[in-house]
């Protein structure tokens, strides 16, 4: 029974070890631990009974009890005994939790908090598993089988995650499968018996078997491979290894693509697809509408040191009756019901859906899609909006001056005012919001104040060549230069309103695009466009554009949020969209004199004049010019070979120093003998250089040979027809006969150009294909590396067997030496 017993232990922990893919859904640890828990209490539940030799419905039974109880502690409804025994209150509790875990699945995106009933939901599943795992492999003594109930784990998070499950918990519930697999093969082996090699040796068994060891390899490679693959085959990057498309910054033609609601980084991927060189179609929308005002899809009201943040939303059924707006109409408000219909291109791939403002009713969007009342959008944890058709009705509200300036300040307890005026310190912000809301005494009248600020006349331009962000630097760095596009300005206004303690956020979406007739507009990614929601109480939330008219194709002004660099005569209406001046919305983006049309155009930080831009390489580029390097390399190392041979190749000879006087008062000559050790390196190099020289232009080699052999045999085969080539093979023979046998090196012949003129014959002899491989991809330089990889190869298989012989000594599977075979 011990074995069984181990065995099921390793069941237990393979189970949990499978269950690592549930981390991408839950943002705690918490479902681990209870995890944990109840898996412990369900093996040593089959342990005891395994020890009471029950049969295996008696086993069965024993893990279901062990469960319950589990559950019971981990998930107590208060009327249990002694903590952990259950009662029909306590039913009645766990169905409560599974009966709500249906709408919490639906209400909740990824990653999950920690709510009880999908805690327990997980942990029940788990706990399940384990029991099937256990009998699949101690009581059926089928292991193999035990990995389609560990494949179900994984395949929860991979059927609700919308990004693309990452490797680690994969290769994670992969080793604890090998594991179990491991495990019970050194079982059976142990219970047949006695193990021999191919020759007749006896293995104990504690020793792996050539063959188990091969299937560990096996076993290792498979699973490196199903990790590894997808990398590197085109078009399998969208399963395993899948990464979350949020854009960087240039973007890839999607915004936001992949990813949970609140995954996404709006702010990238906004900035990504204005600076997009080519016009990309994303949305058609039909509306009633005489003048609408923008489609929006997204919000950021998370406010951090580093900027902006999306919050992760959370809602009911986009397809369900939504909360009506008309309870905040009163006197000064404006509500008018209008139906709009939208396609979506296959460009636009993202859990969003872009609608009007405060849409009352949808039409052909499912049940996975769902509605945030609060942040007025819909999204989804399991679909996106790719090639989507929809149709909604919404309320459009329009807003009065006076109905805005007579909108009370929210109370210091409201929820809304305490989450959406949270604000990091920047002492140059505040210092700004004192001076510009200075005797301002209504939430109305201190908005303006801070979105006329952002006018032309204050200095504010537009360009796209700036970096984006959001954070407190950021903003501080917009406000002293006065130069950014729309994410700047809605983030900068936002941050000021919050800070002047009125709750603000900013919103995505898409200013009214190209009109083609009927009500139709086209929306494309030049149409992408942030701006500022400011929140009244009473009213709720009101748009504020603070980015400049006329530097936005489609822009929409408003009685209470007019163009503060249009001309004092010009007031448009409540809800009108004419840009300034009358001219068409449309019309703007094709202005010459738009700033942001000069893709050059940056402003350095803290300088008040224009810097270029780098130019911005395309990635193949790049691309090649690495490709490139690679391939010179080989020619280079055998460049920097020959130099280095070559300054050593001129061997001198002995010198004479002056004549001096002898004893009897006759001159005589001082000769210095030449250092042979140096002599003999230099005839070993011009050695080493000739035989690299044969291996470029494909010459036999043979290392058997004597130098004076292999110099014979060149001058008689490969350079009969040159003399000069051939009196420089043989000098460089003898020279390497003395360098190799003889007690005096040859000094005072010159190496190099016998070298030079060996070389000149070869490649004279040689064909264009194997001239061009010796200069660019050299064959000797690849021998070399081939010749030390394979030694390197060779030394870390041997050191690597040593170690392996050692540690043999103190496996633990020794221990299994000494049991008693069944």
């Amino acid at each position: 029974m011990t074995a069984h017993r181990n065995l099921g232990f390793v069941a237990a922990a393979a189970t949990l070890l499978a269950a690592a893919p549930l981390s991408v859904i839950f943002e705690r640890w918490t479902w681990l631990v209870q995890a944990a828990i109840v898996v412990a209490v369900v093996a040593g539940a089959a342990a005891l009974s395994r020890l009471a030799r029950a049969p295996l419905w008696g086993q069965v039974l024993a893990m279901l009890a062990g469960l319950t109880l589990a559950l019971t502690w981990v998930f107590p409804g208060g009327t249990e005994f002694f903590a952990f025994v259950p009662t029909p209150a306590t039913f009645a509790h766990f169905g409560d939790l599974l009966n709500a875990s249906l709408p919490d699945m639906r209400s909740y995106g990824v990653q999950v908090p920690d709510v009880d009933s999908l805690l327990f939901l997980a942990v029940l599943g788990i706990g399940a598993v384990a029991i099937v795992v256990d009998v699949l492999t101690v009581g059926l003594r089928r292991p193999a089988l035990a990995g389609l109930p560990m494949l179900a784990i994984y395949s929860v998070p991979v059927a609700v995650y919308v990004d693309s499950v990452p490797a680690t918990p994969f290769v994670v519930g992969a080793c604890g499968y090998l594991w179990l697999l491991v495990t019970d093969n050194v079982d059976r082996v142990r219970r047949f018996g006695r193990r021999f090699t191919g020759e007749g040796r006896d293995v104990d068994v504690w020793e792996a078997s050539p063959l188990a060891a091969a299937g560990r390899r096996l076993a290792v490679v498979g699973v490196a491979l199903a990790v590894a693959l997808p990398l590197v085959v085109p078009g399998m990057t969208g399963g395993l290894m899948s990464a979350v498309g949020n854009g960087t910054g240039t973007g890839n033609g999607r915004p936001g693509q992949g990813g949970s609601p609140g995954r996404i980084d709006l702010f990238a991927a906004l900035s990504g697809q204005l600076n997009q060189t080519e016009v990309t179609e994303l949305v058609k929308v039909t509306t009633n509408e005489p003048a609408p005002f923008y489609l929006r899809f997204g919000v950021a009201d998370e406010l951090r040191p580093d900027g902006f943040r999306v919050r992760v939303p959370t809602g009911r059924p986009a397809n369900r009756n939504l909360p009506d707006p008309a309870e905040r109409g009163g006197r000064g408000v404006e509500q008018q019901r209008y139906r709009a219909s939208v396609e979506v291109s296959k460009n636009l791939n993202m859990p969003l859906l872009p609608v009007y403002a405060e849409p009352v009713k949808t039409e052909d969007v499912g049940g996975n899609w769902l509605y945030d009342p609060n942040l007025q959008i819909v999204f989804s944890n399991r679909e996106n909006s790719r090639g989507k058709r929809y149709s909604f009705d919404y309320v459009r509200s329009t807003f009065s001056p006076a109905a805005l300036r007579a909108a009370p300040s929210l109370p210091a307890d409201d929820p809304v005012l305490r989450q959406q005026t949270v604000t990091p310190s920047v002492r140059a912000v505040t210092r700004l919001v004192e001076q510009l809301v200075k005797g301002r005494t209504n939430d109305y009248d201190k908005v303006r104040a801070i979105y006329d600020y952002f006018s032309v006349e204050n200095g504010f331009t537009y360009s796209l060549s700036t970096r984006g962000g959001t954070s407190g630097d950021d903003i501080t760095d917009f406000l002293a230069t006065k130069v950014g596009f729309c994410q700047q300005y809605a983030a900068a206004m936002a941050w000021l309103v919050r800070s002047a303690g009125i709750p603000a956020r900013v919103a995505f979406g898409f200013s009214n695009g190209s009109n083609s007739g009927g009500g139709a507009y086209v929306l494309t990614n030049r149409n992408l466009h942030a701006w500022t929601e400011v929140y009244f109480g009473g009213i709720g939330w009101v748009p504020f554009d603070a980015t400049p008219a006329a530097s936005v194709v489609g822009s929409v002004r408003s009685a209470w949020a007019p163009d503060t660099d249009a001309p004092e005569e010009v007031t448009p209406l409540p809800g009108s969209t004419t840009a300034p001046g009358g001219a068409d919305p449309s019309a703007s983006a094709e202005d010459p004199d738009r700033l942001d049309k000069d893709a050059d155009q940056g402003l350095a930080v803290g300088d008040n004049g224009p810097t270029r831009q780098n130019p911005v390489w395309p990635w193949w580029v790049a691309g090649a010019v690495v490709l490139l390097a690679l391939l010179a390399v080989p020619a280079l190392r055998r460049s920097a070979l020959r130099r280095r041979r070559r300054a050593r190749a001129t061997v001198p000879t002995a010198t004479t120093l002056a004549a001096v006087p002898g004893q009897r008062g006759e001159a005589r000559e001082i000769v210095v003998g030449v250092d042979a050790d140096r002599a003999r390196a230099d005839a070993h190099a011009a050695w080493d250089e000739l035989i690299d020289t044969l291996v470029d232009f494909h010459v036999r080699v043979d290392r058997t040979e004597t130098p004076r052999t292999t110099a014979e045999r060149l001058a008689r085969e490969a350079l009969v027809e040159d003399a000069g080539a051939v009196t420089g093979v043989r000098l460089l023979g003898r020279a390497e006969e003395r360098a190799r046998y003889a007690r005096d090196p040859l000094t005072g012949e010159e190496l190099y150009p016998a070298l030079r003129s060996v070389r000149g014959a070869l490649a004279a002899r040689a064909d264009r294909r194997t001239r061009l491989l010796a200069a660019v991809l050299p064959p000797s330089v690849l021998l070399r590396w081939r010749t030390a990889l394979t030694d390197r190869s060779t030394r870390l298989v041997t050191t690597t067997g040593q170690v392996r012989q050692r540690l043999l000594r103190w496996n633990p599977r020794r221990l299994l030496a000494g049991r008693p075979a069944r």
